[in-house]
């Protein structure tokens, strides 16, 4: 039975859509959409697990990746509790060392990469403002909020991240590329990666939706889209 199941990862630096692409795998597919984000956002609200939640707080409050055992340690917990689903993983294995930990749990399946121009994310980030608590990801382009500067759901502030400031982004997407670059070498070596190339997320999501369907079967058409 083990076997049936689809284990996905979607792979992609920020600004990549590929949140946007996660939901909507999720929707079409019936995958379980597991954000290492998510997660850790959780773990930082909950008196459970506090120990993985400060030692993360530290790191994300300056901007930086959360190192590897931390971020191991509670994907690979999240995981062990959803063995009889189908899943998508999002933002994790972010390095190599996590790819081995992954591969330690359970065979990935499929292998998604997003990759889309520096130029093109470097304009997204610098035009993005986040609801802190929530996670929730506004951009003044192609994704604003209903009233200027406000959450739509619960009418909190927007934050801009100091880590969204041009600079910092360019520095940002360095990190994400050096960290990824034997990730997807991996993943490539095992006939399970597939990269898909573009400046929007509208263009390439036919594309995605048409790989996933050979491997599971849609619950809804892409016509939604």
């Amino acid at each position: 039975m083990a076997s049936k199941l689809l284990r996905a990862v979607i792979l992609g630096p920020p600004g990549s859509g590929k949140g946007t692409v996660c939901q909507r795998i999720a929707q079409n597919f019936g995958l379980q959409h597991l954000s290492s984000g998510h997660f850790l956002r959780e773990n930082l609200k909950a008196s459970t697990g506090a120990e993985v939640g400060d030692t993360a707080k530290q790191y994300l409050e300056k901007g930086l990746l959360v190192p590897d055992h931390v971020i191991t340690r509670l994907m690979v917990s999240e995981l062990e509790t959803r063995s009889t689903q189908h899943w998508l993983l999002d933002g994790f294995p972010r390095t190599l060392v996590q790819a081995e930990a992954l591969d330690r749990i359970c065979d990935v399946d499929l292998v998604v990469s997003l990759n889309i121009p520096f130029e093109t994310l470097k304009d997204r980030l610098s035009r993005r403002w986040i609801h802190p608590s929530s996670g929730r990801v506004y951009n003044l382009d192609f994704n604003p909020p209903q009233v200027p500067g406000i959450d739509d759901v619960t009418g909190e502030p927007l934050v801009q991240q100091e880590d969204d400031k041009p600079e910092a982004v360019a520095a940002k997407l360095r990190r994400y590329k050096d960290a990824a670059k034997p990730v997807i070498e991996l993943y490539k070596s095992r006939g399970v990666l597939h990269q898909f190339s573009g400046t929007e997320t509208n263009k390439i999501w036919p594309y995605v939706y048409t790989l996933f369907s050979n491997k599971i079967a849609p619950i809804q058409s892409k016509e939604a889209y």
